[in-house]
């Protein structure tokens, strides 16, 4: 299964999940993060790197992320190149997958989230300074 199907395939559970969290945000976040290149838009990987820190860092919830989102792009069009880790977290979607039953699956997202971060802590002040800086 191509990485794509394997996205879709989760966020078909994300995106049916019965909680009001909308833990959907943050597999799009995490998955953005991984599979970015010198091709996406800078925007991409900043918003991503933001709602993952929200979420990881100030414990957000994937709705609060999307609201802090548009906060932002309220506040700036202009956003700095960031440098790509070639490693992207220890968690990809795969071990995700894997987990038997929905809470597993959840709890797998939530370590996902943080092996992304802690793979992007070169970042981290920008980042949370960026990200700060917008929400004012």
């Amino acid at each position: 299964m191509s990485v794509e199907e394997q996205y879709n395939e989760l966020a078909f559970y994300t995106l049916s999940h019965r909680s009001s969290e909308f833990i959907h945000q943050h597999i799009v976040d995490a998955f953005a993060l991984q599979t970015a290149d010198e091709t996406t838009k800078p925007i991409k990987i900043v918003f991503a790197l933001a709602g993952i820190y929200l979420h990881v860092e100030k414990k957000y919830t994937g709705k609060q992320v999307q609201m802090a989102h548009i906060e932002m792009t309220k506040k700036s069009k202009i956003f700095p190149p960031i440098v790509l880790p070639e490693n992207r977290g220890k968690i990809t979607i795969s071990d995700i997958l894997k987990a038997t039953d929905g809470n597993e699956k959840d709890q797998k997202i939530n370590e996902w989230c943080v092996s992304v971060w802690n793979a992007f802590s070169a970042q981290h002040q920008t980042i949370m300074s960026l990200t700060e800086n917008l929400l004012k």
